[in-house]
């Protein structure tokens, strides 16, 4: 099978899968309350403007700006307080030239007036008279009809994945319920005849599987459905019969281990049974993660990932996230990075990504990066991480002193 072993950059494995997915878009509407993390369908439009009335953004007094104009504090403008207006209360009067309303932030603005002073640049010398210390213009302190958001105004774009500020400015508007893209649901299936579930203890020369529950969390925090269909033996009866299950079943397939190049290996054959076109990529320009396959079966993706732990959470990260996503029709957004002085020397191949899971260290002065070394199939090693930093295809190594980017995890 080592004629199939030619490998391509991630961009390139990425570009081929999505030209062959065929995405069924199925919407769903849920209550606003219940939307953290779940992706805009529909662009909700404002059925309102916010604010509904013009209201202040300062505890003072309202008033009309133009008898304001001048004010100093040796030459103070003096005006008449006849009211008092309380928030959540509409006022019953117009102000005149002249006149003065005591107004508490997040009142709402009498007719007359078209602007607030705020009370530290007023002093009282009466119950009903204050001196103005100095001028506002129209319009100050104060927020207009419509300046958060206009009636008809989408709030949300299709592809925006909901937020906490989110929910508040939907039922700022009185929107309870929203429609949003149905989570793909991605089945996970682990082989090897040395896997045992983690609740059985291993015999010798025995290990238990923890890729598929590290995969399913990843999937489930990024807005996936996900079933763990098991452990199948290393049989092509055994692993193809559960596959096919859990593909019937989900819109995406996930297999773990199996996929090195070797003789033993079934999974590329069980792949090309599950439907067409079936594998389109047998390799991947990446350290650790080389032996991934990318596949396509009936329209719906199919991933084998190396069966180390580090080298599967990674390929899962560069390959399975953004397919997700994809299947989401979430638009693009910016990951959590920081900047970060390299520890230690790592060494590097031109002509592919290697990717180096670094633990943050605090100083003074700066944060630094220092690699957690080991192989592959140590989990510990992402355990004791805090990001993840990668050496590019044209880069032989990086540095001790380098500033590198560290995608934090």
């Amino acid at each position: 099978m080592s004629e199939f072993f030619v490998v391509k950059t991630v961009e390139d494995a990425l570009d081929l899968l999505k030209s062959e997915i065929q995405i069924s878009k199925q919407i769903e509407r849920i209550s606003t309350y219940n939307a953290l993390g779940r992706v805009i369908a529909r662009a909700p439009l404002s059925p309102s403007d916010l604010p509904t009335f013009v209201r202040s953004t300062m505890d003072g007094y309202a008033v009309r700006a133009a008898d304001t104009f001048g004010a100093s504090q040796s030459l103070p403008a003096y005006l008449n307080v006849k009211h008092t207006i309380h928030i959540g209360t509409t006022p019953n009067f117009t102000l005149l030239a002249g006149e003065a309303a005591e107004i508490h932030t997040g009142a709402m603005l009498p007719p007359g007036a078209d602007a607030v002073v705020m009370v530290e640049r007023t002093q009282k010398i009466s119950d009903c008279e204050i001196e103005v210390l100095s001028p506002v213009a129209p319009g100050e302190n104060l927020v207009q009809i419509g300046e958060d958001i206009q009636q008809g105004q989408p709030i949300l774009l299709i592809g925006h994945r909901v937020r906490p500020q989110d929910i508040g400015g939907l039922l700022a508007v009185g929107i309870t319920h929203i429609d949003v893209m149905m989570p793909p649901k991605v089945a996970i299936l682990s082989s090897g005849n040395e896997l045992v579930p983690p609740d059985k203890t291993p015999a010798v020369a025995q290990i238990r599987d923890i890729n598929a529950y590290i995969l399913a969390a990843m999937f489930q925090q990024i807005g996936a459905k996900t079933h763990v269909l098991g452990i199948a033996h290393d049989t092509i009866e055994s692993l193809e019969t559960m596959a096919k299950s859990g593909l019937d079943q989900a819109d995406m397939l996930v297999m773990s281990a199996g996929s090195s190049v070797s003789a033993h290996d079934l999974t590329r054959q069980v792949i090309n049974n599950l439907g067409k076109p079936g594998v389109l990529q047998h390799g991947l320009a990446v350290k650790p993660g080389k032996p991934t396959i990318i596949a396509c079966c009936d329209g719906k993706p199919v991933i084998g990932l190396p069966g180390n732990p580090v080298s599967a959470v990674l390929v899962a990260r560069w390959i399975v996230l953004p397919i997700i996503h994809y299947l989401l029709g979430e638009r693009a957004r910016p990951i959590g990075t920081i900047r970060a002085t390299l520890k230690q020397n790592i060494a590097s191949t031109t002509g592919r990504l290697d990717a180096v899971p670094v633990k943050l260290i605090q100083s003074e002065q700066q944060v630094f990066a220092e690699p957690v070394l080991g192989k592959s199939n140590l989990i510990y090693r992402l355990v004791n991480a805090d990001g993840i930093i990668t050496v590019g295809l044209n880069q032989s190594g990086l540095k001790t002193g380098e500033q590198v980017e560290v995608v934090l995890i």
